[in-house]
């Protein structure tokens, strides 16, 4: 048996980097200054601890561009490297200083904040350079170094005369990548990547006015020449930003000052944030926002951003963030969050499914304390928030089970109520032959008003439950409550369905009324109306259309996201035509002997009857018009 070592060729290194390593060549910046972040970090690690005998200051990261000479300066003031180092961390691919950093460290370094992991950051630069150079002095007392490379497997290390701690990289860039030296690109890249980084980035200056002291000018009646005109250094992230923070040190204008901070064009302010701040069993801290939202299910996700200690990953956060609330806005940073070499994806693991968890936890008991500190602020947030609660509820068992605390059901009259509130209400006066409490609804208040006139006017309290997955919703509710049933208001009349201790008698006999079913069962059509005969009041409308529960619900199911699945795409409308007996309109109909006249009523009253539930449309409409004002002349 044979033994041995593959060897891999580092003649093809750098064109693989540069082609399937990252995704995207603009990432180079954001490892690059990640680099000069950990550098930093390091350093001021080891002053905290007295490893480091130097003076830690104030340090800053700085990227310069050199359009003449087609070069990027990145520089920092980090702790730096001696020669060996170079050597040791540059020359050796996938070596990573920062994993053996916090390997060292590891009892007090934990929380340093270090973001480096697999050691090939530093490569990404040859994506966009055809030359690199390295000019580097560490914070030990030893000569400074300059490495070069070219893009090939050879390199040069000599002495350097820097002599100021840290490291500068000097990027030559290449002729496809002329775009980084534009300062606009430079900016966008910035603002995208490294907004927050934990060390201030200095990029180009600044100038202001600041008044000058006494002594720096001559009398004078300007104003102006009251002050005089700097450059200062322009500073384009904020190293501390909201999230990095105690909950307890900052303030509700804090927290939205954040909020715009991330959305500088979303001029609405938050209904209300949640501060996630977690560090068993894994790291993890952000702010989630609750922003305004309607009813309307394809609203622009990918709005939270995901950051790796204060570095920009991405804004696709599915499988780390529940499904259901990636439709609210703010950050989430984690170190513990397993990532791809390029930081660019997420990598399948057990704590992903931890951390999306907790975060289905901490919103659930975020939004309990609010509805309890405050309710009535509660209800008057809660058409903005409902779309986001009701879809946690159907697709997170875990946020389902703790939604009953605070999720509402409100009335047409904008009065709330939780669920056993509402099963407490109805108990009196809402029950149907089999027991069972029957919860009414209205999906659309305008369009559904005369059917909610009618149930109000029984004494029945009329919920308006109007998102477009409430179908959905709705079984998931009545599956876990065997004593809870919910009716749209126009669906199979209220009367067949609440029991009712006294009935509406007919004015028509019993021969009268199947007369009077005879005749509308000739005229109105089979295939789509099925007629019904009810003793309602004198003063409901003469005909109602009605649609059968259970066959709405299955129709509204299948085309809000169930797809096939039901098999009730191509199902014909059925509906039922409710004929109040009591209604003067039908004796008229019964008692017509001219049978066009007879026909006539008829069809007007279904066609009215249809316009008011929306279903009289195109050709029909058309005739139904024609024929209305044929009536009046």
């Amino acid at each position: 048996m044979t033994t041995g070592k593959i060897n891999v060729s580092v003649e093809n290194i750098f064109p693989l980097i540069k082609k399937f390593l990252y995704s995207d060549h603009e990432i180079f910046l954001r490892e690059l200054i990640s680099n000069g972040t950990d550098a930093t970090l390091k350093l001021k690690h080891l002053t905290s601890i007295g490893e480091a005998k130097v003076e830690y200051g104030n340090p800053i990261i700085e990227v310069k561009i050199d359009k003449e000479a087609k070069k990027i300066h990145i520089t920092d003031q980090g702790l730096g490297m001696t020669k060996e180092e170079v050597e040791k961390y540059i020359n050796q691919l996938a070596f990573s200083g920062a994993e053996e950093f916090l390997d060292k460290y590891k009892d007090t370094a934990k929380d340093s904040g270090i973001i480096g992991h697999f050691g090939l950051g530093f490569y990404s630069a040859f994506m966009v350079a055809e030359k690199v150079e390295i000019i580097t002095k560490s914070y030990k007392d030893e000569p400074a170094a300059h490495w070069t490379c070219d893009g090939s497997p050879e390199f040069t290390i000599e002495a350097a005369d820097k002599t100021s701690r840290g490291t500068e990289i000097i990027l030559h860039i290449a002729a496809d990548s002329l775009e980084f030296l534009e300062d606009s690109k430079i900016k966008e890249l910035l603002n995208k990547y490294n907004k927050f980084m934990p060390i201030p980035i200095k990029f180009g200056t600044k100038t202001e006015k600041i008044e000058q002291k006494k002594g720096e000018f001559v009398d004078s009646e300007d104003k102006e020449e009251l002050f005089k005109t700097v450059e200062t250094d322009n500073i384009i992230n904020n190293p501390n930003p909201a999230w990095t923070k105690l909950p307890a040190d900052l303030t509700d204008e804090d927290y939205k000052n954040f909020y715009h901070e991330l959305y500088p064009m979303q001029f609405e302010e938050p209904l209300f944030h949640i501060h996630l701040n977690v560090d068993y069993p894994f790291n993890l801290t952000g702010i989630l926002y609750f922003p305004k939202l309607g009813s309307d299910l394809q609203i622009q996700k990918d709005k939270i951003q995901l950051y790796q200690n204060q570095v920009y990953v991405t804004d696709n956060v599915e499988g780390i963030v529940p499904e259901f609330l990636t439709m609210l806005k703010g950050v989430i940073d984690s170190p513990d969050i397993p990532l791809n070499v390029s930081r660019s994806s997420l990598q399948s693991d057990a704590a992903v499914k931890k951390i999306s968890n907790y975060i289905t936890r901490k919103v659930a008991d975020k939004l309990k304390a609010v509805f309890t500190e405050n309710r009535e602020d509660f209800e008057k947030k809660w058409n903005d928030i409902k779309i986001v609660l009701e879809y946690g509820m159907l697709s997170e068992d875990k946020f389902y089970e703790k939604a009953g605390a605070f999720v509402l059901y409100p009335t047409v009259d904008n009065k709330f109520f939780t669920l056993e509130e509402l099963k407490e209400k109805l108990a009196a006066n809402q029950t149907d032959k089999d027991g069972k409490l029957v919860v009414l609804y209205a999906a659309n208040k305008e369009a559904q008003h005369s059917y909610i006139e009618i149930a109000k006017d029984k004494g029945y309290e009329v919920l308006l439950l109007d998102s477009p997955i409430i179908s959905h919703l709705i079984q998931k509710i009545e599956g876990d409550n065997s004593n809870l049933t919910f009716v749209r208001v126009d669906s199979d009349h209220i009367d067949n369905l609440i029991k009712k201790e006294e009935t509406s008698i007919s004015k028509l006999s019993e021969e009268e009324q199947t007369s009077l079913k005879t005749v509308l069962e000739t005229i109105v059509p089979k295939q789509n109306y099925s007629v019904q005969l009810e003793a309602l009041d004198s003063q409901a409308a003469p005909f109602i259309i009605t649609q059968p529960e259970f066959m709405r619900r299955m129709k509204e199911m299948s085309q809000s996201g169930g797809g096939g699945m039901f098999g009730m795409g191509n199902m014909p409308e059925m509906y039922n035509l409710v004929v109040n007996t009591n209604s003067d309109l039908a004796s008229r109909i019964l008692n017509t002997e001219d049978q066009a006249a007879k026909e006539s009523l008829v069809t007007q009253a279904l066609d009215l009857a249809k316009l008011s539930q929306n279903l009289l449309k195109g050709e029909a409409l058309t005739a139904f018009v024609k024929r209305s004002f044929d009536l009046i002349k």
